[in-house]
């Protein structure tokens, strides 16, 4: 069951991982918005479609023209993508309306909101999510003046749970935040159940549990707050059990509205705490890296050192997402994660690789860039760590420029003089194409490699497993003792799904799976 899900899941993985995350949502809430407009026609949503129109209208020249505004101003190429993506975020937030006043009050939502982008920031990131920010302030000024309308969550709503849940689930399974948004929405689905059977009791009411339940499951907006909204990388800590708090936090704020005295917790007022408290987890994650040089490694991989400032931290194995600004970005946008090749050790210097081969935008500005020029980096985060306890066996699966993670975790061990017991597997496509020998030769690990053709010589505590590819059968055959290892695979989805059945026998299992450099 557990290799048939995880086979799924990689494959689709694999799939929407060719498309960059702001198109991927784009497309999505889009879909969501078409799908909402159809069903308006038919009265199976609260508003009707001329009203749905002209809020989408609204919101998106708000936004876009705010942002183009602000990226004029600051220098910048507007991305029109994130205009719409937070329009069309909180054209399922705010109430959709015809009146001037509340057409107004939308405007004014999507101006804050892509504003808040630029304005509440630290160190080149967004410390609140924008349409949160937007929803919140304008439910705030609606106090004053209830004609400009306020946040209503109609997205919650049976008619569109299940087109919410599909999408949510992409968005989730492209971001890998499935636990995280699946905690908060437990917790927030069973604080919301604990305080609305409170209230029946408190009141003398009978009520129906089923009925509740199904009320809540169906008609709250939890699952579209969490991935869309709980789920933006930006506004999150980089560790998972630090976003498991936030998740927490935020779920029990969302499910118990009536918590503070002084005012109602809505939605957006609980993920803005939530954001505030991640804040506090990462602010220092932000940083302009200086590029120094580009290394050949093999014909195919080159290694990118780059010079970082103060108030760089990172784990062994964790990753960054590195900004390369250029014109007529493709669909992948400007933004890459790649992991981290050197060692915490080695800072000020940070060091990543990559594959050559595609002709993406990205990658051809990337190439381009000379030594001396500041490129963004939005933040550091994973968990693809090592085991805390040193003791602990540990078997790592690389399939090409998977390689990257293990180089750093390997570098650290050496600088750190601590001892592993570490088996590493290595698949590539020829013994040309093996990145960081000298790394993994330094680490006196012993290494199996899997590649087509034999190396002409190996050192002693390297071995050629032939020229077949690597197989969950072939893999146990390698380590009969994977059953004792805490088992870590970088590779291609389609790899992770073809090892599943023997990764299944490992001790634990942590894996990093991507689509391409």
């Amino acid at each position: 069951m557990l290799s048939t899900l995880t086979t799924v899941w990689n494959r689709v993985y694999a799939i929407i991982g060719r498309v960059s995350m702001y198109r991927l949502v784009l497309l999505l809430l889009g879909a969501l918005a078409v799908l909402a407009l159809a069903l308006s026609l038919f009265q199976a949503i609260a508003y009707g479609p001329l009203e749905l129109i002209a809020a989408a209208i609204v919101l998106s020249v708000a936004a876009a023209a705010t942002d183009a505004v602000a990226h004029r101003i600051l220098g910048k190429a507007w991305r029109l993508e994130s205009s719409l993506i937070t329009a069309l975020i909180l054209l399922f937030v705010l109430r959709p309306s015809l009146e001037p006043l509340e057409l107004t009050g939308l405007a004014i939502a999507a101006v804050v909101a892509s504003a808040s982008k630029y304005l509440l920031v630290w160190q080149g990131r967004h410390i609140f999510n924008p349409a949160a920010v937007g929803a919140a302030v304008l439910t705030i000024v609606s106090t004053w003046l209830p004609e400009l309308g306020a946040s209503a969550w109609w997205v919650g709503t049976p008619a569109l749970a299940a087109p919410v849940i599909v999408a949510g689930l992409i968005v989730l399974l492209r971001t890998e935040k499935v636990r995280v948004v699946g905690l908060f929405v437990v917790i927030a689905l069973v604080v919301s159940f604990a305080t609305t059977a409170f209230a029946y009791v408190d009141a003398g009411v009978s009520f129906d549990v089923g009925t509740i339940v199904s009320q809540l499951v169906w008609s709250s907006p939890y699952l579209f707050l969490g991935a869309f909204m709980l789920s933006e990388p930006l506004t999150l800590p980089p560790r998972r059990w630090q976003q498991c708090v936030i998740a927490a936090v935020v779920g029990v704020l969302a499910g118990w509205p009536g918590l503070f005295v002084l005012f109602r917790v809505s939605p957006e007022h609980a993920l803005l705490i939530g954001n505030l408290v991640a804040f506090l987890f990462c602010f220092r994650s932000a940083v302009r890296l200086e590029f120094v040089e580009r290394t050949v490694l093999t014909p195919t991989v080159r290694e990118l050192t780059f010079r970082a400032g103060r108030g760089v931290r990172f784990a062994p194995g964790q990753y960054l997402e590195l900004e390369v600004p250029h014109a007529h970005a493709d669909a992948r946008g400007t933004r890459r994660e790649f992991s981290i090749v050197s060692a915490p050790e080695e800072l000020p210097l940070v060091k990543i690789a990559l594959r050559e081969g595609s002709q993406s935008s990205y990658k051809k500005a990337l190439a381009q860039v000379e030594a001396g020029r500041m490129l963004p980096v939005t933040g550091i985060w994973g968990d693809f760590v090592l085991p805390a306890k040193p003791s602990t066996p540990v078997l790592m699966v690389a399939a090409g420029i998977g390689v990257t993670p293990f180089v750093s975790q390997l570098r650290h061990l050496r600088h750190a003089a601590q001892q592993r017991d570490v088996v590493f597997v290595y698949v590539a496509g020829g013994a040309e194409e093996l990145a960081f020998r000298d790394d993994l030769e330094a680490s006196g690990v012993p290494v199996i490699i899997v590649t087509k053709t034999e190396p002409s010589s190996l050192p002693g505590h390297w071995r050629w497993a032939g020229g077949g590819r690597l197989t969950a059968d072939s893999l146990v055959e390698l380590v009969p003792d994977i059953a004792h290892r805490h088992a870590y695979i970088s590779g291609p989805p389609g790899l992770i799904a073809d090892l599943a059945p023997a990764l299944e026998k490992a001790h634990a299992i942590t894996t990093d799976a991507f689509s391409g450099y």
